[in-house]
């Protein structure tokens, strides 16, 4: 079985701006206003976070309810797991993510300072220090056969984009603009080289870019 390396639910603005430089422990994303990119999943019925009965349903809520489809492992760069910069200072640190995290499977979290792993709920946090292949490589053999997400951030998913290891992208481009910040492309056609697109715009809003491997 092909065992695919996917982007998905990726969220950038009309301008390619997925996070801002200025990252803290208030401001995850390093950008005023980052939840208008990520507004349209947190408005479907199968948001996980959502605590009532209510949501959206159609094309948002497939892509909402696909997130964990087949998915094995995650790749994520260490300004996903936290704020930190340099040496670990703090390694009581275990993530945005509370004691139940949302990824229910190995995640390896890209660092040149590594760490011991931890485990939290059914999530194992591996701290490498590799290149990208040799990083996907060991969270393919993790994933037991099925696919593994590159949850990101912008930077993490341009360093695989440029060592072509990337398979298929979903980026869901927000009708919204920063002007500066941490880009993942100047425009869709960027990737053109490499892959077939589909943009299939949402009554939300936002226009989802679906990309796959020529």
């Amino acid at each position: 079985m092909t065992q695919l390396l996917r982007v998905q639910n990726f969220n950038v603005s009309a301008d390619g701006i997925a996070a801002g430089e200025d990252q803290s422990l208030e401001r995850p994303f390093g950008l005023d206003g980052a939840e208008r990119l990520f507004s349209w999943a947190g408005a479907t019925a199968s948001w996980p976070m959502r605590g009532d009965a209510g949501g959206s349903r159609g094309l948002d809520d497939y892509f909402t309810r696909d997130f964990t489809h087949n998915i094995g492992a995650e790749i994520m760069g260490r300004n996903k797991f936290g704020p930190q910069r340099g040496p670990w200072k703090d390694e009581e640190w275990r993530g945005w993510w509370g004691d139940e995290p949302p990824f229910r499977t190995p995640v390896f979290v890209l660092t040149h300072h590594e760490r011991p792993s931890i485990t939290l709920s059914d999530t194992t946090f591996h701290f490498v220090d590799a290149d990208p292949a040799t990083v996907l490589a060991r969270a393919k053999e993790a994933a037991r056969g099925r696919d593994v997400r590159l949850g990101g951030g912008v930077t993490t998913v341009r360093e695989f984009l440029d060592a072509d290891l990337v398979d298929t992208l979903h980026v869901a481009v927000a009708p919204v603009e920063f002007g500066t910040g941490l880009r993942l492309w100047e425009s869709p056609d960027d990737l053109r080289d490499r892959f077939h697109l589909d943009v299939v715009p949402s009554p939300s809003g936002v226009t989802h870019h679906l990309f796959w491997r020529k």
